[in-house]
């Protein structure tokens, strides 16, 4: 979303095109691509209304119907173009089907720029969906085969790619991920302290590792804090949810939030739990702190690029250790005082900041291009 919203405020030549569902990629119609975008970001901020909902539906449905038969016009529409275009793709989907990209390569010259968000699939095979491992591996082979350049989420997410690369890899630019967070959304009002976990219910996110924590916390004495989860269910997470059960008074379960609504509810929190098992970026961490929200997250590398030396790194495994600062974050100790005083000095990182890094990658690679001749 941010990329699309970027190339339609910019002044730079662009189209947009869509993988489908035969693997080829097609020309989209610009006018609809921009509906698209502009009625989808209302529908994720404030939730967009039933208008917006069935809008989005039909502008879907449109856009498919044009990706399959715009292959050809996007081949034409490239060809015509005064210099060199590069395909620039953002998403992990249809990039293990490298046949349409080797097309487009080859018809029209275009180099073909990716963003790689992390190698989780192949670093920890048992916290993803059994077909992922040998998907992602695919991908990342299109990715040493095809790409021109690579754009990476975080030097954890570098150093996780470099040795799929082979002898002769393309270049690989870390360009951290912006935020943009809706900030004057007022905070939840609640009558008793709570904390968030922002992520896709899932077992990747240690979300057990919580739950076994509020189970301790609720055989103490009143009052007791609250933990909201916000996210859809993914892979455990019914056996998530099966637990939930037991915990209703102090858990609950929130999903199809808007951006609006999420924010309210992370503004209103003692702080953000975060303890994941592997990440990428972790992009609730960055958000979290963009409002002014303290941090308690696993110790990971990428997620210690994300949150730099304001949030507490815990051990994604020690409850006892989750706990204590559950309890200490709860009221307004010492322990959270000084996580808002590092807080104060923290600069979110922004999508112009982003954006100049895949801008002059871009402008680097057409210079090198041209001075291999090309």
């Amino acid at each position: 979303m941010a990329y699309a919203q970027y190339l339609i405020a910019g002044d730079a030549a662009h189209c947009f095109a869509a993988r489908n569902i035969v693997g080829g990629i097609g020309l989209l119609p610009a006018g609809i691509a921009g509906e698209f975008v502009a009625t989808l970001a209302a529908i994720w901020r404030d939730g967009g209304g039933q208008g917006a909902q069935r809008r989005i539906v039909s502008l879907t449905l449109r856009l498919r119907a044009a990706s399959l038969v715009g292959e050809q016009r996007l081949c034409d529409s490239l060809r015509r173009s005064d210099r060199p275009p590069t395909y620039l793709s953002v998403s992990h989907q249809k990039l293990d089907w490298p046949r349409a990209i080797a097309r487009l390569k080859y018809a029209t010259g275009a180099r073909f720029v990716c963003l790689i968000h992390d190698l989780i699939p192949l670093e920890f095979p048992e916290l993803t969906r059994p077909a992922q491992p040998r998907k992602h591996r695919r991908r990342v082979a299109t990715v040493a085969a095809l790409a021109d350049a690579v754009i990476v989420n975080s030097a954890a997410t570098h150093d996780a790619l470099a040795p799929h690369l082979g002898y002769s890899p393309p270049p690989v630019t870390v360009a951290p991920l912006g935020v943009d967070v809706d900030s004057d959304s007022p905070p939840e009002a609640a009558s008793a302290p709570y904390f968030v976990a922002i992520g896709t219910i899932e077992k990747r996110k240690n979300l057990g590792l919580l739950l076994d924590a509020w189970v301790h916390l609720g055989e103490r004495k009143p009052p007791v804090p609250k933990l909201i989860l916000i996210g859809r269910r993914g892979l455990g997470g019914g056996r998530i949810a099966a637990r939930l059960r037991s915990l209703d008074e102090l858990v609950t379960e929130r999903s199809g939030l808007s951006d609006s609504a999420t924010a309210g509810l992370l503004r209103g929190a003692r702080a953000l739990l975060h303890p994941s098992l592997a990440e990428g970026f972790g992009l609730p961490v960055a958000e979290a702190l963009a409002l002014g929200v303290p941090v308690l997250c696993s110790d990971l590398p990428a997620l210690r690029e994300s949150g730099g030396g304001v949030p507490e790194y815990l051990h994604a495994a020690d409850c006892t250790a989750w706990q204590s600062a559950i309890l200490d974050y709860a009221d307004d100790t010492a322990r959270r005082a000084a996580q808002l005083v590092r807080l104060a000095r923290w600069r979110a990182p922004s999508w112009a900041d982003h954006f100049a890094i895949v801008e002059r990658l871009i402008v680097e690679l057409g210079a090198k291009l041209r001075r291999d001749g090309g």
